[in-house]
């Protein structure tokens, strides 16, 4: 593996530091002080004024580091994921990289989910199976049959006990 760059370095770190307790206390105590200083400043406009230019400055930093990190775990778990579709046989490969999609794209693929999953919930009561693995017709949101693949049919798994 490649060395990680200073940015990336610098992010984790940051945010290590900043999830934790210690770092909280940290902000507590310094609003405290603040606070406590106001009387000794009599609550003047630079006593706020260091406050505000502080807290925004700091602020205005961690959005940047924040938003890094969270980019780097979201394409890493979204790589994973990604793995696990492709390992699993009879998993529709056509959903991989779907965080590439378009906005109804996507809308598509989550509505017909929802309704499967709204009729596993609905079975379910009338003593119907809600696990398994049911068949899902990619043309039904939108992909066209893969030639020589049967995206829509996956091998049942037999019951626990068979």
């Amino acid at each position: 593996m490649r060395k990680l760059g200073w940015f990336t370095r610098t992010s984790k770190a940051a945010a290590r530091f900043t999830g934790r307790p210690l770092c909280f206390a940290l902000a507590v105590g310094v609003v405290l002080a603040w606070v406590v200083t106001g009387p000794l400043f009599g609550f003047s406009d630079t006593w706020q004024l260091v406050i505000n230019t502080g807290t925004t400055v700091i602020t205005f930093l961690m959005v940047f580091l924040i938003q890094n990190t969270q980019n780097r775990d979201t394409q890493a778990l979204q790589i994973k994921l990604d793995e696990l579709i492709r390992a699993t046989q009879g998993a529709h490969n056509a959903l991989l990289d779907l965080e590439e999609l378009e906005e109804r794209d996507l809308r598509e693929f989550q509505d017909r989910y929802e309704d499967l999953a709204r009729k596993a919930r609905e079975s379910a009561p009338q003593g119907g199976d809600d696990a398994g693995t049911p068949e899902v017709e990619m043309r039904d949101i939108g992909l066209p049959p893969v030639a020589g693949h049967h995206l829509s049919r996956r091998p049942r798994r037999p019951p626990p006990g068979s």
